[in-house]
């Protein structure tokens, strides 16, 4: 059990560090949306699994869980400041948990998508990297404003 925490751990830890060097983010999609399951750690206040919206950091693996009910989705390729801007902002907005690096048993990484921001702005301080934004002035702006919500 511990072991599966730590893979699950690590594959996160690898899908920040990848996006940010690639700055590409991969999604299944389908003429609906894109794909999402419930949550197996958080539930909202009533009491129902929370929607966990999956993301990848390489389209193989991205293609490895189009299977079973993900069968007719397709992968897309998101920037990585669209992201960070629309996607994670979204997600918080909409209640939805960030779901990073699923395998192909539907097992990841399950995490609020304002804390996944704030990982990829450290991951990307740590590069030197400065996404181009429309909303933001630039990562230390975005930063300090999601500090402002979660505080």
């Amino acid at each position: 059990m511990i072991q599966d925490v730590l893979e699950l751990q690590q594959r996160h830890e690898d899908f920040i560090k990848n996006i940010c060097q690639t700055e590409i983010v991969f999604g299944l999609e389908n003429n609906v949306g894109f794909a999402t399951l419930d949550s197996t750690n958080y539930e909202n206040e009533n009491g129902k699994s929370m929607p966990v919206m999956c993301f990848w950091s390489d389209r193989n693996k991205a293609l490895a869980c189009a299977k079973d009910k993900w069968k007719q989705y397709r992968t897309a390729e998101i920037k990585l400041s669209e992201f960070i801007e629309e996607w994670c902002v979204g997600m918080y907005n909409e209640g939805l948990l960030a779901g990073t690096d699923f395998d192909e048993n539907k097992q990841g990484n399950e995490s609020d998508a304002l804390e996944l921001l704030l990982e990829i702005t450290a991951e990307l301080e740590s590069l030197g990297k400065e996404p181009e934004f429309k909303k933001f002035e630039n990562l230390a702006d975005l930063e300090e404003q999601i500090r402002e919500i979660l505080e």
